[in-house]
């Protein structure tokens, strides 16, 4: 019993900081006494120490892994695979919520009630890294999103922020819809729905007849639910828009939280039920086409978030590429290219955040900005060369894995089609550079100084971007131990 606590324990914790944190937005927001302070300072200290213990109650469970942990009725499972995906996750959340400590932000928009509403759907996403389950999938994706539709729209006083909330509550109804239909055709096609017995009933399966009809739709329909979550093509439509209405901060969380979840989510779906050549097909045609778009749609982008939401679809193809592969090596390289991506993403919108307080909106505001403020160009040009994938930065050994597992599972088409989109890229990451350092602004911009906060933060993500490539190991180590516990 005291196991069972010990496993659930992170995301009890977290439940419950939430609802303290909740208490002291009511009973300090609304204090005369108190003349009515500012609570982005203290919530954000208190929130970013709630997801610091949710990792170290994750970390005093790992005498659990051992042998692969089942719990609740056999809904969730606790391996390396899951204990190290939640880890990059609640890190993830830890440097989201880092972002908004800084008081000039907080006029802008009501930051306080967003580090309430970042651990909400941290908890979901920590049950769905972890579900073994259609029913315990589709139970955490929900919650999720409808905190996601929240957050995205808590910048009240823009209506760019009310669009994105709008936009992303109509059209993220359709993609649940659909994830729910598909769980229920495999439910009715198989009769079951922990993915061990899905894994039994479709081991050599034949995809013919009524019966047969039923299965393929479901596994359609959860890719395709799956698919729009994480922004890939042709389910992208939503993404640019939503990036750019939603507060900096938020971006950020909505760019990398939900792709860590959803993939670590739908790689033990299909590796446990019901990979096969259906999924492959689909999941080979959605790299190709992210990859394409993603570096041909930033290139006409003139503001400053557009073209790193263009990039984030991009990085989706990127990283299903070591998805579609379906092998050992294929996941592997998804999972570096995750810890890769996350880091970068990070890095990049931390830098964006400190420029925009000074309503810095558009790619030629950036002029000059080596100038006024060389260590934020130097910081933001590394981070944009990683995009680009250029050698000896961490994005360059994102891809070469990538690249070499879709080679390594013959998919010859793949490799070359992520070597041309990358070349592509460079050029948009490169013109951010450029206007960086050569050109002049129209109007100069006297930019802020960048607070602590965000400063440690980019030293963290910097160090890890620029040391990634010389010293692989550790990161090659840990992502072997995570691919090789998703399979036994």
């Amino acid at each position: 019993m005291f196991n069972l606590f010990l496993a659930v324990s992170p995301e009890i914790f977290i439940i419950n900081a939430t609802s303290i944190l909740l208490i002291h937005g009511v009973v300090f927001s609304t204090s005369k006494k108190d003349d009515y302070p500012p609570l982005v300072s203290n919530v954000g200290w208190l929130g970013l120490l709630s997801v610091l213990i949710t990792l170290l109650l994750l970390a005093a469970g790992a005498p659990l892994l051992t042998i692969a942990h089942l719990f609740w009725n056999n809904l969730f499972r606790r391996d390396n695979f899951t204990y190290f995906c939640q880890i990059l996750l609640l890190l993830s959340t830890a440097g989201t919520i880092s972002m908004c400590f800084d008081s000039s932000e907080q006029e802008r928009f009501d930051a306080s009630e967003s580090i309430v509403l970042i651990p909400l759907p941290t908890r979901s996403m920590l049950f769905m890294i972890s579900a073994h389950d259609s029913i315990a999938m589709y139970l955490a994706i929900e919650p999720q999103s409808l905190c996601f539709y929240v957050i995205a729209a808590s910048k009240r006083k823009s209506e760019f922020s009310t669009e994105a909330g709008s936009k992303y509550l109509i059209l993220g109804a359709f993609p649940s819809g659909i994830l729910l239909f598909g769980c229920s055709m495999i439910y009715g096609s198989t009769g079951a729905t922990h993915f061990d017995q899905l894994a039994k009933i479709l081991t050599g399966y034949e995809i013919t007849g009524a019966r047969s009809s039923g299965i393929f739709m479901g596994i359609l329909s959860i890719a395709v639910g799956s698919l729009f979550k994480i922004t890939a093509v042709p389910f992208h439509m939503w993404a640019p828009d939503i990036y750019e209405g939603s507060p900096t901060p938020v971006t950020a969380f909505l760019s990398i939280a939900p792709k860590i979840s959803i993939s670590a989510n739908i790689s033990r779906v299909s590796i446990y039920g019901s990979y096969g050549a259906t999924l492959q097909q689909i999941f080979f045609f959605c790299s190709i086409a992210s990859m394409i778009l993603g570096a041909l749609a930033a290139m006409a982008q003139t503001k400053v978030k557009r073209p790193l939401a263009h990039s984030s679809i991009g990085h989706v193809g990127y990283i299903r590429t070591g998805f579609s592969c379906g092998t050992i090596e294929g996941i592997q390289s998804l999972l570096i290219g995750i810890f890769i991506y996350a880091s970068m993403t990070i890095d990049a919108f931390a830098i964006v955040s400190a420029l925009r307080q000074t309503r810095v909106k558009y790619i030629a505001d950036l002029g000059a900005l080596a100038k006024t403020n060389p260590i934020s160009a130097i910081t933001f040009s590394i981070t944009m060369f990683s995009y680009a994938g250029i050698p000896p930065l961490a994005g360059f050994r994102s891809k070469f894995y990538l690249f070499f597992a879709a080679l390594g599972c013959g998919a010859y088409f793949l490799a070359p089609v992520g070597v041309v989109t990358s070349v592509i890229g460079r050029f948009y990451y490169i013109r951010l550079a450029k206007r960086m350092f050569f050109d002049t602004p129209r109007t100069w911009i006297l930019y802020e100084p960048m607070d602590r906060d965000k400063s440690l933060l980019l030293a963290m993500t910097s160090s890890f971007i620029t040391s990634s490539f010389p010293y692989p190991s550790p990161l090659f180590s840990v992502t072997h131990q995570m691919a090789l516990s998703s399979y036994l």
